[in-house]
């Protein structure tokens, strides 16, 4: 058994009882997160969800990262594909009292990873051109979307400025992490994405945060509503975020079921 797997307690919901289907290895994890009010991000979640709160704020979470060691269960891992950087866009939502996340876009800099994660997890993936590099002491990483109509360029430079340390349960930095799901839709379906890795062991970080403003972030491409159409998403100060580092995190992936199915 994977000695991950013996790590559950952190869970708020037990682990699917089928195999996973893929791992992957997350290195260089940056955690940026803002408070954002709740009537920007509300339109932009699917009416089946609720928004999960924290001391009543609402969050917004910015994650780049790199992938590597990406396989599927049973097999090795595959040439080209298996490493790739990636940004993901998020918000943390509730579904019937499960909490999980909702991606609102992410990038990616393979064209096959892009797919992957459109056909496999309905997500809103987009092609970008990506860099993360270590430099002077600093993760220098930047995105731009190829796609001349999209915008969202962003360029943060970051490091760890403490010691690993396990968040306390009960605080925010505990329930912004300890997450093992996420939502997205099909037809009015809710369908849940699992997945599993140990509990996180973060590191307080200083980021500098450039070309940050997104401008305007198109809705899930899943959701077919006049009421979910661009709308801005703007964050600039430093100051006003939180930031934290992982340097290496291994998950499992479960395949997709409908939110209400244990099986």
């Amino acid at each position: 058994m994977q000695k991950t797997f013996i790590e559950t307690k952190q869970r708020p919901f037990s682990i699917p009882n089928k195999r996973w289907v893929m791992t992957q290895t997350w290195n260089h994890l940056l955690f940026c997160h803002w408070p954002i009010e709740e009537e920007i991000i509300r339109p932009l979640i699917p009416a089946q969800l609720e928004l999960d709160k924290f001391a009543g704020e609402t969050w917004l979470g910015v994650i780049p990262f790199q992938v590597t060691e990406m396989r599927i269960h049973g097999l090795p891992k595959p040439p080209y594909i298996h490493n790739y950087i990636e940004l993901n866009i998020r918000t943390y939502v509730t579904y019937k009292g499960t909490p999980g996340i909702y991606f609102l876009t992410l990038d990616a800099d393979k064209w096959l990873a892009v797919l992957g994660g459109k056909i496999g997890a309905l997500l809103p993936y987009r092609k970008a051109e990506m860099e993360l590099k270590e430099e002077d002491h600093f993760i220098q990483f930047r995105s731009k979307p190829i796609e001349a109509n999209q915008q969202g360029s962003l360029a943060i430079q970051y490091r760890p400025t403490s010691q690993p340390y396990s968040p306390i349960a009960g605080s925010l930095e505990n329930w912004l992490f300890e997450r093992y799901c996420f939502f997205t839709t099909l037809h009015n379906k809710v369908l849940r994405g699992d997945i599993h890795h140990s509990h996180w062991i973060v590191s307080k970080a200083e980021a500098e945060v450039s070309r940050s403003n997104f401008g305007k972030l198109n809705a899930n491409k899943h959701i077919r509503h006049e009421k979910y159409s661009k709308i801005p998403l703007q964050f600039h100060s430093s100051q006003e975020g939180l930031f934290h580092y992982v340097r290496k995190k291994q998950a499992f992936m479960w395949k997709l079921k409908l939110a209400n199915s244990e099986k």
